[in-house]
């Protein structure tokens, strides 16, 4: 039965690269935006109200990356909690199998649905290393897999040897490492 002792561990800090695609972003749908209001026609009738909703789509993209991004990790009993600005995503961690850090375990993978680097990297994610996995992360260089019965999730703790550590803990008789390994 796992411990049900609660560790908070910090997001990996922004990369560079991270950094930048996110003030371009930012820069980016902020300034759409404007440009987009400006080219609508006279306030009134239906290509007003259009090309008003379509100006509202990039401050809209903007405000949802922000509030999905990504903050922090703990593992509070059963359950792998991932922090974001406002919220929490729960994740079970029934049935979890192993764990082990891959600095490379992202690379070639394709983004099914979610977000590919404003603010983070999260949403549901394919590579033919992991297949489907589910994905929450700052910097793919401390990646952390966690091979559960009902899936594969990658997260980025700022230290993955802490963070696997404390789950070898809490879980006795998970695998701590990959196949490979």
């Amino acid at each position: 039965m796992a411990n049900t002792m609660r560790r908070r561990f910090p997001v990996a800090p922004w990369p560079r690269g991270l950094k930048i695609v996110s003030a371009l972003g930012t820069a980016l749908l902020v300034v759409l935006p404007i440009a987009a209001y400006r080219a609508i026609p006279a306030p009134s009738g239906f290509t007003h109200a259009f090309g008003l909703a379509i100006a509202l789509v990039f401050p809209a993209i903007l405000v949802g990356s922000l509030i999905f991004m990504v903050t922090g990790y703990s593992v509070d009993g059963w359950t792998l909690v991932v922090e974001r600005l406002f919220f929490s995503t729960r994740i079970p961690l029934g049935g979890l199998r192993r764990v082990f850090a891959n600095p490379t375990v992202c690379k070639g993978s394709v983004r099914v649905i979610g977000n590919g680097g404003l603010f983070s990297f999260t949403g549901l994610y394919q590579s033919k290393a992991l297949g489907r996995y589910r994905l929450f992360a700052t910097d793919f260089s401390r990646s952390v897999v966690m091979v559960l019965l009902k899936g594969v999730v990658v997260i980025t703790p700022h230290s993955p040897a802490a963070f696997i550590e404390h789950v070898r803990q809490v879980f006795p008789s998970v695998q701590v490492g990959s196949e490979e390994q």
